[in-house]
């Protein structure tokens, strides 16, 4: 059997107020299916020069910023033509004030790299994910599902490929933008091109545990799992692993 090339992954694993411990080991489980994946894991994109020589990147963060000098990187990284699976909350800032929790539109760079920014979102509650581009192979033959999660409700930015999507009217109490009064659909994963290369972004997978909300609640009575208890989420997470190694050069 011929040797297989090695695929070298950068995982940046950080942030505030989820379980980003669980998050970081079912990742690795995944990627660890593919034996020639070799991956390495960050808490943040301060490694430019290792960033660079991965072959794709992959995040699940909350409220984890780069730099401008980062995130001019990170957009160069993708526009070369490689890919950046983001996960949940990579694209949040979070502001807390007396108001409400702000999401400041202070990393443009960012934001139109990753194709959105997060602003708001309902409580935690169920919602129905419809397949909204059926014929694609990240989400081919993926039955249209019931989840309970975070439903991001997000600043668009650029010409998405919308494969999955759902709807919601209504309010999203205690953020500052609270209101969001129409029918159009909310993505919940889609491709953006960047230059030669693409983000995958899927706004799905919220986790936290009893010691996350710290220190803004010490104790959190309850462990949410979100749809990391559905299996039609591995295998979106599992068909976006393959598709980016696939695609290595």
């Amino acid at each position: 059997m011929a040797e297989e090339r090695i695929i070298d992954v950068y995982m940046v694993a950080a942030g505030q107020f989820h379980d980003i411990d669980y998050a970081r080991v079912e990742l690795l489980k995944l990627l660890a299916e593919h034996p020639n994946v070799r991956t390495k894991v960050a808490t943040d994109y301060h490694d430019l020069e290792a960033i660079a020589a991965s072959d794709f990147l992959i995040s699940y963060t909350c409220n984890l910023v780069p730099s401008e000098h980062e995130q001019i990187a990170l957009r160069e990284y993708v526009m070369s033509g490689k890919r950046w699976i983001g996960l949940h909350g990579t694209n949040s800032i979070l502001e807390f004030t007396d108001k409400g929790v702000d999401a400041p539109e202070t990393a443009p760079i960012l934001m139109e790299t990753l194709g959105t920014q997060f602003i708001a979102h309902p409580p935690i509650m169920p919602f129905h994910v419809h397949i909204t581009d059926p014929e694609h192979e990240l989400v081919k033959g993926v039955s249209e599902f019931e989840t309970d999660d975070e439903l991001y409700l997000s600043r668009i930015h650029g010409d998405l490929h919308v494969l999955l999507h759902t709807h919601f009217n209504g309010n999203a109490e205690g953020f500052l933008e609270s209101a969001w009064h129409d029918d159009e659909p909310r993505p919940l994963y889609y491709i953006n091109k960047v230059g030669s290369g693409e983000v995958l972004y899927l706004n799905l997978g919220h986790c936290r545990g009893h010691y996350d909300m710290r220190p803004v609640v010490a104790y959190y009575p309850q462990i949410e799992r979100g749809s990391w208890e559905k299996p039609e989420y591995y295998e979106l997470l599992r068909r976006g692993i393959k598709y980016c190694v696939d695609r290595v050069e």
